[in-house]
């Protein structure tokens, strides 16, 4: 099946900035978590489609790729796209014509490559992310082998000089009036091959370990922030610098509260009594019990504000508020002396309901204006 725009799948316009294409990515990443939809198979991939979306475009780099050239300039695979040198075969072909035509060409060009960027997925609690904290990960690399020193050749002996390209890394193939020059198949651009390989890393010259890192998480961190580890990425090749590690921070689905920003979300369940009469009840915040005045009449949807008792943002100045949703409880498994006073009190509330029960008293007047009564 082929893959949707990006830009469609976040829900922005191809110029959009880089804050509203972060804002809308964490909109779809709340409202497809799978851990908020357990009864949703599709939610898990519409997930990772928009986390896929996220990664291309909020990288300035990738970005730029994919405007130009689509889901091909992505694709490593491809042969272009972020993980490539340059955009891949055809910008190698191209040069390499033009250069012959104009002179030069690139058979003495240097082999030294950036090692891949790595990326590693977080999953923090909400509480971590607001407070911050630092933790341990353990993540897969390529090293360089102890047995050959990143030679690749068997102890003894040496890479030798490509017999196909003489050295060159390159190769070249007339085509017409063009003279086309291409990487060599044999050695693969290196200039050189292994006719006798190392035991331990089979003439790659690196094998594959586990290193564990610590990653200090800041305060305020969100869902969708990534932390760069400066060269802890995959290493080089023939001397290149590594690339980096970008931890990709993932927020847990909290039992209590749903993070907004640097604002925090939770329903509040209040007994039909309390909300009848009014009263205080103790409201969970992250950092211990707030009280809460709960005035008399107080309707279900009510929005009660408690200003400072949010998170406050990586790049925020002021602190984020906790917005606490009444919900009004029907009482349950009640007594037959519970059912007789709630009996009572429906006919008292009866005899006057436009006075007790406004609310109900005007949509059965609109029911009735409906139904020309």
């Amino acid at each position: 099946m082929a893959k949707r725009d990006y830009y469609e799948v976040l829900g922005v316009n191809r110029d959009a900035s880089d804050d509203e294409i972060k804002k809308a990515y964490r909109k779809l990443a709340m409202k497809f978590h799978p851990d908020r939809n357990p009864d949703n198979p599709k939610a898990e991939e519409q997930f990772k489609e928009a986390k896929e979306a996220y990664e291309i475009l909020s990288d300035g780099q990738k970005r730029a790729a994919y405007d130009q050239f689509g889901h091909a300039g992505v694709d490593p695979s491809a042969g272009a796209g972020p993980g490539a040198q340059g955009f891949g075969g055809f910008a190698d072909a191209f040069s390499d014509i033009f250069g012959d035509i104009f002179g030069g060409g690139r058979g003495n060009r240097s082999n030294v490559y950036r090692g891949a960027d790595l990326r590693y997925n977080l999953e923090i609690s909400l509480e971590d992310a607001a407070r911050g904290t630092e933790t341990r990960i353990r993540i897969p690399t390529m090293a360089e082998c102890d047995t050959c020193h990143g030679s690749g050749a068997r102890k003894g002996s040496e890479p030798k000089t490509c017999p196909t390209c003489g050295g060159h890394g390159q190769v070249r193939m007339q085509q017409g009036f063009f003279s086309i020059q291409q990487t060599c198949p044999k050695c693969h651009g290196t200039g050189r091959y292994i006719a006798d390989p190392c035991g331990t890393c089979h003439g790659a010259g690196r094998v594959k370990q586990h290193k564990t890192l610590s990653v200090k998480i800041p305060a305020g961190i969100d869902e969708g922030d990534r932390i760069r580890l400066s060269g802890e990425g995959e290493p080089g090749v023939n001397g290149g610098p590594p690339g980096d590690l970008y931890v990709q921070v993932h927020l847990k689905a909290h039992a209590v509260f749903q993070r907004d920003h640097d604002d925090l979300h939770c329903e509040m369940p209040v007994s039909f009594a309390t909300a009848a009469l009014g009263g205080e009840i103790e409201i969970p915040t992250l950092d211990g019990v707030a009280r809460l005045r709960v005035p008399a009449e107080t309707q279900t949807g009510k929005v009660f504000r408690l200003r400072g008792k949010g998170i406050k943002g990586l790049r925020s100045i002021g602190q984020g508020d906790l917005l606490c949703h009444v919900v009004v409880e029907t009482p349950v498994s009640l007594t037959e002396r519970q059912k007789e006073l709630l009996r009572e009190f429906e006919e008292i509330s009866a005899s006057n309901s436009g006075k007790h029960n406004p609310r109900a008293q005007s949509w059965m007047d609109k029911v009735r204006d409906f139904f020309g009564g």
